[in-house]
């Protein structure tokens, strides 16, 4: 059975991830979307009528879904396999770009887009940051860690990892990463096993 080729409509949304990944928000355009996704400039207005904002919120879901897939499958064997999952894929995605990708979710996070597309940008972006600090909270609580310790170990994974993508790309080397994956599996070894 072989794997259904993709829509336009879902060419389009993860050009504009990987466009916005490498870009930044300001720099990527509807234009650029569509010549990266080999798509017609009026398919992508036809799929995206509110213009880019709605297409860089559909970017930013699409980015949130496709890690959270990945977490989910692999904390199914506890949170440090989860962990060392959510390192490897960040760390293959700045590798395989040569250090030109990050996350599109903190591109869009720490640039401040136009004033009518803030709100549904922004809050897309929060609600994958809170998605991706969930799965890894319940899974450090469900492998015995105290309530309030996994919340807030979740979150500093995730602070810790994007951070992290970019410095990896200011530096052109995967150090930082490799720097923090030891001491953020102690952290979660601590806090199943204490």
């Amino acid at each position: 059975m072989t794997k259904s080729s993709p829509s336009a409509r879902e060419r389009i949304v993860a050009g504009a991830a990987d466009m916005i990944s490498r870009r930044g928000l300001n720099a990527t355009s509807i234009r650029e979307t569509a010549k990266h996704a080999r798509a017609p400039l009026g398919s992508t207005y036809h799929y995206f009528p509110e213009g880019k904002h709605q297409l860089v919120t559909e970017a930013v879901r699409f980015t949130g879904e496709w890690t959270a897939r990945s977490l989910r499958k692999e904390l199914r064997a506890g949170p440090v396999a989860g962990l060392q999952a959510f390192l490897a894929l960040w760390r293959q995605i700045v590798v395989d770009s040569d250090f030109r990708a990050g996350c599109p979710v903190l591109a869009v996070s720490i640039e401040e887009p136009a004033a009518d597309e803030a709100s549904a940008v922004l809050a897309a972006a929060a609600d994958v940051f809170t998605t991706w600090e969930s799965l890894l909270s319940d899974s450090l609580r469900e492998h015995g860690a105290e309530p309030e310790r996994a919340a807030q170990l979740a979150t500093l994974i995730v602070a810790a990892v994007e951070g992290t993508v970019a410095m990896c790309r200011a530096k052109r080397s995967t150090e930082p990463l490799d720097r923090i994956a030891e001491q953020l599996r102690a952290l979660v070894l601590d806090a199943v096993e204490g």
